[in-house]
C-alpha cells in the first residue's frame, strides 16, 4: 500500500482536520469544552484513522480503521450542521468546510470500494482488538 501521505482521502482529512480546528475556535466559550472540543476530536480521528489503517499489514485491520473514519466524518459533518443551525457557522464557511468534508468522504468511500470485503464478524473482532489495543496502558 502506498504511505498514507500519497492518499487523496488522508489529504482532504488532513485539511478538513486543520479547517475544523480552527472553525472550532470561533464557536463561544461556553461550547469550547463541549461541541467545540468534540469537533476538534472526530475531525482529528479522521486522518489517524486513515493513517492507522494504511499502516496495518492485515485487511481486516485497515478496513476496520478506514469504517473508524467514516464514523469519524459521519460526526463532523454532524456537528457542522449544528455549529450552523445554532449560528456558530456562517453559511459561506459552512459550504466551504462542508465541501471538503465531501471531498474527504468521496476518497474514502473510493478507496474502501477498492478494498476486499471481510466478513461483519472478521471486522468487528479487529476493530474490537484495535480499541483494546488503544486502551491498554503503555509500558
Amino acid at each position: 500500500m502506498p504511505p498514507y501521505r500519497n492518499l487523496n482521502a488522508w489529504k482532504h482529512a488532513q485539511r478538513l482536520a486543520v479547517e475544523c480546528a480552527k472553525l472550532a475556535r470561533g464557536f463561544p466559550p461556553y461550547e469550547q469544552e463541549a461541541l467545540a472540543d468534540e469537533l476538534r476530536r472526530s475531525s482529528y480521528r479522521v486522518p489517524i484513522s486513515i493513517a492507522d489503517g494504511i499502516a496495518r499489514k492485515d485487511t481486516r485491520f485497515c478496513r476496520a480503521s478506514f469504517d473508524n473514519a467514516r464514523a469519524a466524518l459521519a460526526e463532523v459533518e454532524t456537528i457542522l450542521e449544528i455549529g450552523r443551525d445554532l449560528g456558530y457557522i456562517d453559511a459561506s464557511t459552512y459550504r466551504r468546510v462542508e465541501s471538503v468534508a465531501t471531498e474527504a468522504s468521496k476518497t474514502l468511500y473510493g478507496f474502501l470500494r477498492k478494498m476486499p470485503e471481510v466478513p461483519a464478524s472478521a471486522a468487528r473482532e479487529a476493530l474490537a482488538m484495535t480499541l483494546r489495543a488503544q486502551s491498554a496502558p503503555s509500558t
